[in-house]
């Protein structure tokens, strides 16, 4: 284990990248408790308003991750300059994806059920920080011998069939095992080979004539969102705080 963590973690090519995933979670778990303590009324902290204007902490979070990006950039990956660019880094990112929801629709949704979006974002942005540090590579060419990698076709074809398999993915509807699929080789064959999810582009092309599969897509679709649908949003509660009921327009 301990040659492992030195190996995969602790290379200096990747104490940047692991700076600045600590940055960024760190970032995003002060900023909710930070959000859920001003919403339910306690505590010192509140909003920030200027001439009448909530200015949301997306604001500075772009200033920093432009900052932290130029810095990394012109500090290489080696030193305190490059370190010190990681940790500016993730603190922005960490205050941008919090309000992911927000950027998406343009609205101030961060305590509404489409705020949930940003919780999602954060996790799965983490998740593949953490896939990248213990040893994968975008596109599976991780897993190959030195000789494999060294046959440029063999490069190339696990390259555009790890590719293919992803946009396969996202086509039929399962953006999560798409975007995994990037990084981990052959997750993304397992969104490639199901059926695809109702209203996704691939089910509207190709079941529309087809009322067995669209029915069955329906269905199969209906028992997983039943499934794991809970728990999911228990999960996200958890970690981003329930949003507000649904106003009732009756």
């Amino acid at each position: 284990m301990g040659d492992w963590w030195q190996r995969n973690i602790m290379e200096p090519g990747k104490l940047p990248l692991l700076l600045a995933l600590a940055a960024f979670v760190l970032t995003f778990v002060i900023t909710r408790a930070v959000t859920r303590l001003i919403r339910a009324g306690r505590g010192p902290f509140g909003n920030v308003e200027s001439g009448g204007v909530h200015i949301h902490h997306v604001v500075p979070g772009i200033v920093l991750t432009v900052i932290g990006g130029f810095g990394a950039v012109a500090g290489g990956r080696n030193g305190f300059g490059s370190a010190l660019a990681a940790v500016v880094f993730g603190i922005g990112a960490g205050l941008v994806l919090d309000e992911f929801a927000l950027v998406l629709h343009l609205d101030d949704v961060y305590w509404t059920e489409a705020g949930r979006q940003s919780v999602e974002v954060v996790v799965v942005t983490a998740a593949l920080v953490v896939l990248v540090l213990a040893g994968f590579t975008p596109f599976g060419v991780d897993g190959m011998s030195e000789d494999e990698s060294q046959n440029r076709a063999g490069v190339i074809a696990a390259v555009a069939g790890n590719f293919f398999f992803s946009l396969l993915a996202l086509a039929k509807g399962k953006t999560r095992l798409a975007v995994f699929g990037v990084i981990v080789p052959l997750v993304a064959l397992i969104g490639a080979i199901r059926l695809a999810r109702p209203g996704s582009p691939w089910a509207r092309r190709c079941y529309g004539r087809r009322p067995r599969a669209r029915a069955k897509s329906r269905l199969r679709a209906y028992r997983h969102d039943r499934r794991w649908s809970g728990p999911r949003r228990a999960f996200q509660d958890w970690i981003g705080g329930r949003p507000d009921p649904a106003p009732d327009h009756r």
